[in-house]
């Protein structure tokens, strides 16, 4: 469905989005309303008018926020956003290390959505992504034209977030990762975005990858060719 462009970004609007949506590593800086990796989210959103984004992952909304204001403001398009709730005070660490629960009652999500005019452009799965994606076609989903990682952060778990994701976008395609500059985690196998980045950088005929190392840092790669997917299978 068509809307009318607008823009989004006002002055209210950005302190109702660092408070709300609580930005967490995206090197921000509430001080002077500066979204950070924010407003790279709604830049590349706006540039590439997605009809279809896939969100995996997310402690308040952040980076939904960020990329559905962006389809709001192009007037056309829909997220997905993926987040099966995990708390890590109430399911523990082996389930999640980052989760909130923010995303338990649907009515409060779709609440949340609206202080920032998105809940009709947001649906949102209480699901993980590897009960999503073998269910895919039968959610009715389309073809994926952006998508955002930042689900579990395992290397298993981003290489199957990655490899599905891409298994249903099309050649250039864009997807952004999140965590790409936790130094920590890596050093203890607590994260494997950063070697999953590295494992993406040597197959250069298929993607093309930038990062940007600060605060927790994010990686946007650009799929140039999609079938490679099957081979990282």
């Amino acid at each position: 469905m068509e809307r009318m462009d607008t823009f989004s970004l006002s002055t209210d609007l950005l302190k109702d989005i660092l408070q709300y949506a609580k930005p967490l590593g995206h090197n921000q800086s509430p001080q002077n309303l500066n979204l950070g990796f924010g407003f790279i989210y709604y830049g590349v959103a706006r540039a590439l008018r997605p009809k279809h984004t896939l969100v995996i992952g997310s402690g308040y909304g952040f980076s939904v926020v960020c990329l559905a204001l962006a389809i709001r403001d192009n007037g056309v398009g829909s997220l997905t956003f993926i987040d099966p709730s995990y708390s890590l005070l109430k399911d523990g660490p082996l389930k999640t290390l980052g989760g909130r629960g923010t995303w338990n009652c649907e009515t409060e999500v779709q609440d949340h959505f609206r202080k920032f005019g998105v809940d009709g452009i947001v649906t949102h799965y209480k699901m993980r992504s590897d009960e999503v994606f073998p269910s895919y076609s039968d959610l009715g989903l389309p073809p994926i034209d952006l998508g955002f990682i930042d689900g579990s952060h395992a290397y298993k778990d981003v290489k199957y977030d990655f490899v599905n994701l891409i298994g249903y976008a099309k050649r250039n395609s864009y997807v952004f990762l999140h965590d790409t500059n936790i130094y920590i985690r890596e050093m203890l196998r607590h994260s494997g975005v950063k070697r999953w980045i590295n494992v993406l950088k040597k197959e250069e005929s298929a993607f093309e990858v930038i990062n940007f190392p600060f605060s927790s840092g994010v990686a946007l790669v650009r799929v140039l060719e999609p079938e490679v997917w099957r081979q990282l299978h």
